[in-house]
C-alpha cells in the first residue's frame, strides 16, 4: 500500500488531506512537528512526503534539507505545501521535488502525489 507522511501543524488541513487520500487507498501518517523528521521517516517509510513550510521547531525548509542530506531517505519525493508567496524559491532552497500552493486544489495535490507514486 502506498504511504504518505504529512508534516503540517494545521489540524483541519491534516484531517481533510488524510480523508481524501485514505479514500483513494493510501495509508496516511501525520506529524505536527518536523524536528524529528529522520526518526518519523525511518518508522513510517513513506513513499511521498507532504511538507508544510510553517511547522514548529525547525520549519519545512530545514526539515526537508535534513531529509535530503540523509543517504537512506534522500530519494523520497517531498512535495512542499505552503501559503508563502515565494513557494517556488522556498521549495528549491529546501531541495523539495515539487510544490503546491495553499489554498490548494485537491485534484492538483492528488495528481502530484500520484505522479511521484508512479515513479517508484
Amino acid at each position: 500500500m502506498n504511504k504518505i507522511l504529512i508534516f503540517d501543524d494545521d489540524a483541519s488541513i491534516l484531517e481533510v488531506i488524510s480523508i481524501i487520500f485514505e479514500e483513494n487507498g493510501y495509508k496516511v501518517e501525520i506529524s505536527e512537528t518536523s524536528h524529528d523528521i529522520i526518526e518519523k521517516v525511518a518508522k513510517v517509510r513513506p513513499d511521498v512526503i507532504l511538507m508544510d513550510n510553517w511547522i514548529p521547531n525547525i520549519g519545512g525548509v530545514e526539515a526537508t534539507k535534513l531529509l535530503k542530506s540523509h543517504e537512506e531517505f534522500k530519494d523520497i519525493p517531498v512535495i512542499y505545501v505552503t501559503a508563502n508567496n515565494d513557494i517556488a524559491a522556498l521549495a528549491e532552497s529546501a531541495q523539495a521535488d515539487d510544490y503546491v500552493a495553499k489554498p490548494f486544489n485537491l485534484e492538483d495535490l492528488e495528481e502530484k502525489v500520484a505522479h511521484y507514486m508512479n515513479l517508484k
